[in-house]
């Protein structure tokens, strides 16, 4: 028994001896500590070092993430002015390296890297690139700091792509051969920044659920959120009323609008007429859930018509797509005082002061103010993409039927704005396609399909049909457009649970209409476009 212990404790040591090697030799391959050594404007470097292959742990939350290969780290603060305090990321694959670069975008009002999409980037094989935006801590902090502004705005990922190339290049000793940029909501709008302002910067952009119309989207939160607040509990709606209604919406209008039978999710939204008159009112003074308040129903028609300026009844924004009240950022979210202003009220600060007051705020002068000190700098809007389009670049664009956060019809109008510009469908398909997908809530979950691949990770298959950065790259490498993507609808949204069904995908306006049998069969769809159907866009004034 003693002798079996020494063998195996030596086995043990053994093993222990070839990892350790193993790991020093990964090491000593990299000479990521060779770029601290190298200047490149405006950054400081703060940290370049050698993972090994295997599980590291992610700064500040100390998450262990897995299967790693071996890579290097690169942490950088960039001040392209003295205000400015731009926090950016750059994992550069040791050995498995594609050849591509790959910047990446973050959500809300930024301030933290995006460590899930540099641990996806780098697991696909690409030199990967994040930034805080220049936000760090968080964005409400940025009070009184105009310039941080601009960074948040679209400064700080031109600055991060700039920096990150050259880091790029330093360490492989040659330019990656192709530049592509993904990202989602606040990552939308750093992508239609990129593609506006900076049309050099990338040969792919894909972009998800833009928040490009900044100022105006989060005058849509202000609005849902003094519509429901305005009276102290009297028009707040519970849970279950949103329920009430989100289920009311669906029973009137899904497998109506090209979706197929059974279909708990809005296909086509723009063919719901759906009218509130027609949920259960509460007998007055009683209120329970199965019925809505006199009061909460007027709030309830303010939401659904969306923000309007009150003196000339201009368009501000878009409403909060019908049949998305109740998913995930929806309305439970967006009128709950202990989330909704801490997270989305930041621009409020920034032009009105830490004291910034949602019952006194003018739909009509304040906007204006507001509009007049931000739109310049944070609003995506510009549909004129020539010069991105000149170069040989492409965007695929996609966004969801159920995204409460930042609407579809937001993403509709700015397509067909750059289809107006470019003199017409045809000649925005040369470089521009988008998909609506039915049922997809915020950049995933929601009740419908829920991937395509535009998280990044490796859960769908990394070919053109599945995965749209991938659709993407083939476009960009080899001429393929893609004319149809197929979309998963996993259980609960995880990969893990499983598939519920698969439906067929098409470029706007295209959306997949069910024709018979099997309805998860993707033989069951053909693309269908609806001429007739529109959604409701913000006034002219408020496209800029």
């Amino acid at each position: 028994m003693k002798s079996k212990n020494c063998l195996f404790f030596f086995l043990l040591v053994l093993q222990w001896g070839i990892t350790n090697r193993d790991a020093q030799a990964q090491t000593a391959d990299c000479n990521c500590q060779q770029l601290a050594k190298q200047a490149f404007p405006t950054a400081t470097l703060t940290t370049a070092e050698c993972i090994a292959a295997g599980t590291f742990k992610l700064p500040g939350s100390g998450v262990a993430v897995p299967d790693l290969p071996a890579f290097c780290r690169v942490a950088a603060t960039l001040k392209p002015t003295a205000e400015s305090n731009i926090r950016i990321e750059v994992w550069l694959p040791q050995s498995s390296w594609n050849g591509r670069f790959l910047g990446t975008g973050t959500g809300g009002g930024a301030g933290i890297i995006n460590y899930g999409a540099l641990v996806n980037g780098l697991k696909r094989g690409f030199a990967t690139t994040n930034t805080d935006m220049g936000t760090s801590p968080n964005a409400n902090e940025a009070v009184g700091h105009p310039e941080r502004w601009t960074d948040f705005g679209h400064r700080a990922t031109h600055e991060m792509t700039k920096t990150a190339k050259a880091i790029t290049q330093a360490y492989y000793q040659k330019p990656a051969q192709r530049a592509y940029f993904a990202g989602c909501s606040t990552g939308g709008q750093q992508a239609l920044m990129e593609a506006q302002r900076y049309p050099d910067d990338y040969d792919g952009i894909l972009v998800g659920a833009p928040a490009n119309n900044r100022t105006h989207l989060h005058t849509g939160f202000v609005w849902n959120y003094k519509v429901t607040n305005e009276q102290p509990g009297s028009a707040f709606l519970p849970r279950e009323k949103i329920a009430l209604i989100t289920n009311a919406v669906l029973k009137a209008c899904a497998g109506k609008d090209g979706g197929a039978p059974g279909d708990d999710f809005l296909t086509d939204p723009r063919a719901c007429q759906f009218n509130s008159e027609t949920l259960p009112k509460c007998p007055n003074g009683t209120d329970d859930v199965t019925c809505l308040t006199s009061v909460q129903l007027t709030a309830l028609k303010k939401i659904m018509a969306g923000p309007v300026n009150p003196r000339t009844g201009e368009r501000i924004y878009t409403p909060l797509p019908i049949g998305s009240e109740n998913s995930s950022s929806g309305l439970e979210y967006q009128q709950n005082p202990k989330q909704a202003p801490n997270s989305l009220f930041y621009q409020y600060l920034w032009v009105f002061g830490r004291q910034f007051d949602y019952k006194t705020f003018d739909f009509d002068r304040d906007q204006d103010k507001m509009d007049s000190v931000l739109a310049p700098i944070l609003n995506a809007n510009n549909p004129d993409l020539e010069p991105l389009k000149k170069r040989g670049g492409k965007i695929l664009m996609y966004t969801g039927t159920a995204d409460p956060l930042v609407p579809y019809q937001d993403a509709v109008s700015y397509y067909e704005r750059v289809i107006e510009a470019q003199g017409g469908a045809k000649r925005a398909a040369d470089f521009f396609r988008f998909y609506l997908i039915p049922g997809m809530a915020h950049c995933g979950g929601g009740p419908g399909l829920n991937d395509c691949g535009q998280n990044l990770a490796l859960n769908v298959p990394q070919d053109s049909e599945h995965d749209v950065l991938t659709a993407l790259m083939n476009w960009v490498e080899k001429g393929n457009a893609p004319d149809k993507l197929i979309a998963t609808a996993y259980t609960g949204g995880v990969p893990a649970n499983g598939i519920r069904f698969q439906r067929p995908i098409y470029p706007f306006p295209k959306l997949p209409s069910y024709t018979g049998g099997d309805p998860k069969s993707l033989g069951s769809y053909k693309g269908v476009a609806y001429p007739k159907r529109a959604v409701l866009k913000p006034a002219e004034r408020y496209l800029k």
